[in-house]
């Protein structure tokens, strides 16, 4: 399979990568879009000198989203499993 070659700039600075798929191209593409929005965000809310401390940011922010994420689709798939659990036994129950 052929590679493809992806420049994404984040923070100013040019990151050249190779991707499997278009798909995965355009998923770092708009990451890149993504994290270059929030560091422009984090600089302009607050008074941040260092770029390495906006960076820090941003990945404590996208990676507690994904937990939070994580905990809710847990949490709704254990709310799912008792729900069709409480289906089964009712549905048990009629046929007997």
């Amino acid at each position: 399979m052929n590679k493809i070659k992806v420049n994404v700039i984040i923070a100013g600075r040019t990151y050249p990568l190779l991707v499997n798929t278009t798909e995965e191209e355009e998923g770092m593409r708009k990451a890149a879009k993504n994290i270059n929005d929030l560091i422009l965000s984090f600089e302009q809310d607050y008074a941040v000198a260092d770029k390495q401390d906006v960076l820090a940011m941003c990945a404590l922010q996208f990676a507690s989203k994904l937990e939070i994420n994580t905990i809710k689709a847990s949490n709704e798939s254990e709310e799912i499993t008792k729900k069709v659990s409480e289906l089964t036994n009712l549905l048990a129950a009629h046929l007997k």
